[in-house]
């Protein structure tokens, strides 16, 4: 059920939440499915519904930065400094767990959300929400509350909060390590990162990749995510590419203008990011059988879209 953030729409929220239930929330990254994270149950829950694996994690969202560091075993300074610069927003840092949660790893990952509905339900119901994206596990990344419903039309309420401003997913940094290293590339850039943390390790291949069924310390590190229904194929100039053999129909996701009937989004990273996800439902929507998606640069500003696109057509 897709309800209004309002008074009774908060209520409603918060009293699921605190009798174990699931319930989707807006961030300004993507939606997300949040519940208890001290509730191994609601947990679970989560794990159900999203059909997802269970070695992998899991970021936790919460409300003030005394609740992100109740949830550590030890806060470096780094945390503070990119706490004060980058929270509420869409950045995630990895740190050494406090006793209390639910799972199994030694590390947790927290952010603060920039959203004011996902403020607001954290506030009210005084909990950590554990929140992964609210969509099947591999799927498309929900940036609105219709696209939740559909992809998960069990979850008992959706708060409708307007589509996700940036668009993907948070950065994630490792900050038990030095220097710090990071884990997934997001809405934040590393360039802005950097000023904070100077030196900043990136896996090889600059994107960082874990075998499936190794527990890892942050989502995002699967080899295919965030796919279509439909076969996604990256391409340096889809015209290109053969057509013979696809299926159809073909579309063209490009940030030029090709041809009649292309989805063209910005050639700004950050616009092409806000509207990356959508314009993929909207392909999936219109039945599409194939995608050819003209490949972003190779710059460290659209690492995290290639990140995304490169993992969807895996």
């Amino acid at each position: 059920m897709i309800v209004a953030p309002d008074d009774a729409g908060i209520r409603r929220a918060v009293e699921l939440l605190r009798a174990g239930s699931v319930v989707a929330f807006p961030t300004e990254t993507v939606y997300g499915l949040g519940a208890d994270a001290t509730s191994a149950a609601a947990i679970a829950e989560i794990y159900r519904l999203k059909q997802r694996p269970s070695w992998n994690p899991l970021i936790v969202h919460v409300a003030d930065l005394p609740q992100a560091r109740a949830l550590a075993r030890h806060w470096p300074a780094v945390a503070d400094e990119l706490a004060a610069r980058f929270w509420p927003g869409p950045l995630t840092v990895v740190v050494e767990r406090a006793d209390g949660l639910a799972g199994d790893l030694d590390t947790v990952a927290i952010r603060i959300p920039a959203h004011p509905v996902a403020l607001r339900l954290l506030r009210a119901s005084g909990l950590a929400l554990a929140a992964p994206s609210a969509n099947r596990s591999e799927s498309i990344s929900p940036t609105t509350a219709q696209h939740v419903q559909r992809s998960l039309p069990e979850v008992p309420l959706v708060l409708d909060g307007g589509p996700s401003s940036r668009g993907i997913e948070s950065t994630v940094v490792d900050l038990t390590v030095s220097p710090p290293r990071l884990l997934r590339p997001g809405a934040l850039g590393l360039r802005a990162l950097r000023e904070v943390t100077g030196e900043l390790v990136l896996p090889d291949g600059a994107v960082s990749e874990a075998a499936d069924g190794v527990a890892r310390p942050s989502p995002g590190m699967s080899r295919r995510h965030y796919a279509p229904r439909a076969r996604l194929i990256l391409a340096e100039d889809p015209d290109a590419v053969p057509r013979g053999g696809l299926a159809g129909p073909v579309a063209v996701l490009t940030y030029e203008g090709r041809g009649p009937g292309d989805e063209v989004l910005s050639a700004d990273p950050g616009e092409y990011a806000a509207d990356l996800y959508a314009a993929l439902h909207r392909l999936d929507d219109a039945q599409a059988g194939t995608i050819l998606v003209q490949a972003p640069p190779d710059t460290e500003d659209w690492l995290a879209i290639r990140d995304r696109l490169q993992r969807a057509s895996a």
